[in-house]
């Protein structure tokens, strides 16, 4: 699932990013990523819907995980206004020996404007330890291309959220520490944490949805400052489901337009908080 951290040209907000950059070091030496993901409870495709801001249904919209020949894990999501701009986000992933985990190999994510032109395209290798970030070059009609090579043990997870935050849903956990690629004008890697702020319990006092907030961890120094201008991050998920994700909610692409993407029927009204 593709992240897009900014929603508009809001000059705070393009400071904060700014100084987080120059916090975060780029003495990077490669390994392979720590992440250790569940192994999905189910495959398959699941139809949802893309809403505006203000809960109007602007386009349709999927997630699909599928397990390839070789024992990979495929994840797949597409949102987006019908005929207009949209987002494609992919994820395969590796079975770690011995577990029920997974470790993410490579992910990518490309975005097209209303006229379906290119706007960029994320790429994250795990096996060879680098991002890249690529966008139309001034003339329009090339692209340019910036690497940036990931740290030791590398958190990146820009695609498979619904995965990453499954032990907050389950309770095992009470934050996770991640890391994203941000392709805004340079590339970047922030970090972040993810954390349940929302339980609503069934009649038998069960889970029936659960809310995880993320956004980046800029330390204290910087805590009420992100929470000013960096656009509300979540996910909703449905702890008794088989395939728990539900819905999330940002920005379609980079300094693109607020959305919820739902899967299909699931009201818009019950992700209110």
């Amino acid at each position: 699932m593709n992240l897009g951290l900014t929603s508009g040209g809001n000059r705070a907000r393009n400071l904060l990013l700014t100084v987080a950059a120059l916090l975060i070091s780029t003495e990077f030496a490669w390994a392979d990523s720590e992440l250790m993901l569940p192994y999905p409870t189910s495959f398959g495709k699941i139809q949802a819907a893309t809403f505006d801001a203000g809960r109007q249904r602007v386009g349709d919209a999927n997630l699909e995980i599928e397990k390839l020949e070789d024992g990979t894990v495929r994840i797949f999501a597409e949102s987006g206004v019908d005929g207009g701009a949209h987002t494609i986000a992919t994820a395969t992933l590796t079975p770690i020996v011995d577990t029920n985990l997974l470790r993410p190999v490579y992910q990518q994510s490309s975005s097209f404007d209303a006229d379906n032109r290119p706007l960029g395209t994320m790429r994250i290798d795990h096996t060879t330890g680098q991002a890249t970030c690529s966008h139309p070059d001034s003339s329009g009609e090339g692209m340019r291309t910036q690497r940036l090579p990931l740290p030791t043990h590398d958190r990146v997870a820009n695609v498979p959220l619904n995965l990453l935050f499954e032990p907050l849903v389950k309770g095992d956990v009470s934050k996770v520490d991640f890391q994203i690629v941000l392709c805004r004008y340079d590339a970047k890697l922030i970090d972040f944490q993810a954390k349940v702020v929302r339980r609503d319990a069934t009649t038998d006092g069960g889970d029936h949805l659960v809310e995880v907030r993320y956004g980046p961890d800029f330390g204290s120094v910087f805590s009420l400052l992100a929470k000013a201008v960096v656009p509300r991050l979540s996910f909703w998920f449905d702890p008794a489901s088989s395939s728990p994700w539900i819905a999330h909610r940002m920005p379609l692409y980079t300094d693109g337009p607020e959305v919820f993407v739902v899967r299909q029927g699931i009201e818009t009204n019950t992700l209110i908080d």
